[in-house]
């Protein structure tokens, strides 16, 4: 479980605890017993399988895939996966690929229903760069409606594993994937999608040089 949900929900616990000793009520402690109950449900953090495949991209969230389309960012034209996460959707976010952290960028901006088509751009948002395998990903956690609250626990430079645990969105978001032109695909609109464990999309992977190098001394 992450961290806050133990705040939040033993906080309320103990709250719904007062409220049926002082007024010896159980109907004013059950509402707020029930809220503690689902926040200790709602920050929820299994384990997942991490697919180990050379080239492969992970969802970074639990959720459903709302978009798949082509878009344009800093003149450059990428893949783009909106995955739409709803209050039961487990909301740890993990890294898509291994590689190294090249930049975070946090965007202050509106609380749009993640839903709708401007929410990518006007929204509150975090923007993280992940490169590694010959290859850049840049992945956005999106605030929405009920969301109010995007956590990153990585700084620029740091190495991160292909699954790893990265942040967390409180209560109901949206998660994008911008990927090279070049990926193959694996999810579609409507597909349900893990953190972690359901593969979005295979990208080309570079040979490394001595397997190249190898390669040439036999052809010689």
């Amino acid at each position: 479980m992450v961290r806050d949900g133990y705040f939040y929900g033993l906080g309320s616990i103990v709250a719904a605890v007062l409220l049926g000793w002082l007024t010896a009520w159980l109907y004013y402690a059950l509402p707020v017993l029930l809220l503690g109950a689902f926040c200790l449900w709602f920050f929820r953090d299994p384990d997942r399988h991490i697919p180990q495949t050379p080239g492969a991209v992970v969802s970074p969230a639990d959720g459903k895939v709302t978009d798949v389309s082509v878009v344009t960012s800093g003149k450059v034209s990428w893949n783009r996966i909106s995955i739409f996460l709803n209050v039961f959707n487990v909301h740890v976010n993990r890294s898509p690929i291994a590689g190294v952290i090249r930049d975070v960028r946090y965007q202050r901006g509106k609380f749009l229903n993640a839903m709708a088509a401007n929410s990518a751009e006007e929204n509150e948002q975090n923007i993280v760069t992940v490169e590694g395998e010959g290859q850049t990903i840049i992945f956005k956690q999106i605030a929405g409606l009920i969301a109010r609250r995007i956590i990153f626990t990585r700084k620029v430079g740091d190495t991160v594993a292909r699954g790893e645990r990265i942040g967390l969105i409180k209560f109901g978001s949206r998660v994008d994937v911008l990927l090279d032109r070049n990926a193959n695909l694996q999810v579609k609109v409507g597909d349900q999608v893990m953190g972690g464990a359901s593969v979005l999309a295979m990208l080309p992977v570079a040979s490394p040089p001595e397997t190249i190098l190898a390669g040439e001394r036999r052809a010689h």
